[in-house]
């Protein structure tokens, strides 16, 4: 085991550097972008109106904070995998949630003004990292069942 973690001591400290890029990115959250979401979902948001947004800047931002997060995720399963084969089905996969989530963002934001918490549930997956928890875990199966 030790032999092992001493192999791959290069991977393990960049992996490491990239989840602390990502934890770099949430504690400056409210000074890198523009949100007015994030003081309204840590209210007591259930039954409260939208808050007033500036819908291109808002975009802006949300855009911005999701290019960041993919960037890090898709350098982060090549540091894990070292497969460009699945990098690339990575960056295709997280094109087509960028398309699917900010329309559906801005669809239950001007369309269901009861939505708030349908709205919440696709911020997050907009904001926060979740899919390179799925897919590390998911091409990790995939690859041990190649190898048998």
């Amino acid at each position: 085991m030790l032999s092992k973690i001493k192999e791959h001591k290069g991977k393990i400290i960049i992996a490491v550097l990239i989840v602390l890029c990502f934890g770099l990115i949430r504690t400056f959250e409210e000074a890198l972008f523009y949100d007015p979401f994030l003081v309204y979902f840590d209210s007591d948001f259930k039954g409260l109106p939208f808050p007033e947004v500036d819908v291109f800047k808002l975009f802006c931002g949300l855009l911005l904070r999701y290019f960041l997060n993919s960037g890090l995720s898709l350098l982060l399963i090549y540091v894990l995998f070292q497969d460009v084969e699945i990098v690339k089905f990575s960056a295709i996969l997280y094109g087509c949630f960028l398309a699917i989530l900010f329309a559906a963002f801005f669809v239950i934001l001007h369309y269901f003004p009861d939505g708030s918490w349908l709205l919440f549930y696709v911020r997050r997956f907009i904001i926060q990292p979740i899919f390179v928890l799925l897919f590390i875990p998911a091409f990790y199966y995939q690859m041990q069942g190649l190898k048998k």
